[in-house]
């Protein structure tokens, strides 16, 4: 796929049809061309959000789980071939997709074989789906927006039956919060990896914080506002390609492979003004406003305002006032 190839008004249903607020019901994928013009743009656009996630979890000492995976909801498959791109497949027993459409699982299948070979990839089988039997790392992504309620309870059932689950979703407020409360759900069952660095009730839902939602930004590959191709693809497309907000969860029966003492996550991005910065930060007490003056430690002032890694970090604070902090490092 090349950007002289690519199919514009397929790019602009999928668009209409990726914006609506209602559930919907069905296959919407009608072409290879299709699936592959989505691919090359908005898909490749979700893998950034993906890469971002996977950093995290390796900053965080996670490893997926050695065993089979499932791709559920795989589109055209850049979720499951990014975190193999990631962690390499040396770990993976075969990876299996499943999409309400034939056509879009045939795509992700045959796009991963030809991108790891050696791999053993094929369609999710309906008795994988309608057993009872463990179906190893569950990889989700951009699926909730889609679901009506019974296909989120069939969803939410599969997951019960996996080792660790990844779900990535957009960053919208309504999405985000639903996620939230599939965690809820979940919780007894896993532990939570990311983005939490805590076990409680995400208190992202508690009463009286309804206008907060659990969001992230990846950052977008710093080339493409060089690229006419890119440039032309967010004009049409009525995208701001700076911004990439998405929310994500993470489960995995094993516990966190890191220390989580005094850890924190910056929910949002760091709001940065002239004498401070600021920002609403996750930790095991909860939700709190957090304020970091420039003068308290101009070092980290900066590297807030301009690093591209996951916020995750460990503060020295007086109350809601930060005077330092470290990130988080990559686990060895």
């Amino acid at each position: 796929m090349t950007w002289e190839e690519l199919d514009w008004e397929a790019l602009a249903r999928l668009r209409r049809r990726f914006i609506g607020e209602e559930p919907f019901e069905g296959p919407y994928w009608v072409s290879t061309s299709e699936l592959a013009s989505y691919d090359f743009t908005y898909g490749e656009r979700i893998g950034w959000k993906w890469d971002h996630v996977l950093r995290e979890l390796r900053l965080r000492g996670w490893r997926p789980p050695s065993g089979p995976v499932l791709d559920w909801g795989c589109g055209s498959g850049v979720a499951s071939r990014r975190l193999l791109r990631e962690f390499g497949a040396d770990w993976c027993t075969g990876l299996s997709v499943w999409d309400h459409s034939p056509l879009a699982a045939d795509y992700a299948a045959t796009a991963t074989a030809r991108e790891l070979a050696g791999l053993r990839v094929a369609q999710a089988t309906p008795g994988l789906l309608a057993s009872e039997d463990p179906v190893g790392l569950l990889v989700i992504s951009h699926v909730l927006n889609e679901l009506p309620a019974a296909a989120l309870e069939s969803l939410l059932a599969l997951a019960a039956r996996a080792s660790a689950v990844i779900w990535v979703e957009s960053g919208s407020s309504a999405v985000s919060r639903a996620l939230g409360a599939t965690r809820e759900r979940l919780r007894e069952r896993f532990q939570v990896i990311a983005p939490c660095t805590h076990e409680h009730a995400c208190p992202v839902l508690a009463p009286g914080r309804e206008r907060d939602w659990c969001h992230f930004f990846a950052p977008p590959p710093a080339g493409i506002f060089a690229d006419s191709g890119w440039v032309k693809f967010g004009q049409r497309a009525g995208i701001d390609l700076r911004s990439l907000p998405y929310s994500f969860l993470v489960l995995d029966r094993r516990p966190p492979g890191e220390d989580r003492a005094g850890l924190s996550r910056v929910i949002g991005r760091v709001e940065h003004l002239k004498p401070l910065a600021r920002w609403l930060n996750c930790d095991s007490d909860g939700l709190a406003e957090l304020e970091l003056p420039k003068r308290a430690d101009a070092r980290l002032f900066k590297e807030l305002e301009r690093t591209r890694e996951p916020l995750v970090y460990r503060w020295r604070r007086d109350g809601t006032r930060v005077t330092g902090g470290e990130a988080a490092e990559a686990a060895k």
